[in-house]
């Protein structure tokens, strides 16, 4: 049974090992003691909401939410940052579920709505129009970097 659980301190330790994967996955090194600091800190700050999906007692999956605000609707929204599903649990609707549990936030806490970005050649994005996500065509993504 897949039961989802908003993460607080003493659950970093159950799921410090998907972010560290989710982190692998896009090409960065492992590293359990930052990421257990980042994920303590963004919780203790109140910076982010993440949900855990656990099955049998163990951590298989996570969605990572941050706030935001628009300016022109005067209205607090929410960054789906971070997805990761434990590969072995993948195509078992861990994912799907991690969605709709975000969704599900979204709408009891009155935000806008989600925003997320994702790469061109994600085989999720059918999952997410599936849920009622729409792709936006109107306009351009752009990050200035430091580095």
């Amino acid at each position: 049974m897949n039961t989802i659980l908003q993460v607080d301190l003493a659950q970093v330790r159950d799921m410090v090992h998907l972010f560290d994967g989710y982190r692998i996955f896009y090409g960065q090194q492992s590293n359990i003691h930052a990421a257990t600091l980042f994920l303590n800190e963004r919780i203790k700050n109140q910076e982010s909401i993440i949900f855990t999906s656990y099955i049998d007692g163990k951590a298989v999956g996570f969605v990572q939410l941050y706030f935001t605000f628009s300016s022109v609707s005067l209205e607090p929204s929410l960054i789906l940052n971070d997805l990761y599903v434990d590969p072995i649990f993948r195509n078992k609707n861990i994912g799907k579920d991690l969605l709709l549990k975000a969704q599900e936030y979204c709408t009891s806490h009155n935000y806008k709505g989600l925003a997320l970005e994702t790469a061109v050649d994600n085989p999720a994005q059918k999952l997410y129009e599936k849920l009622g996500w729409k792709k936006d065509s109107h306009c351009f993504h752009y990050f200035w970097s430091v580095k």
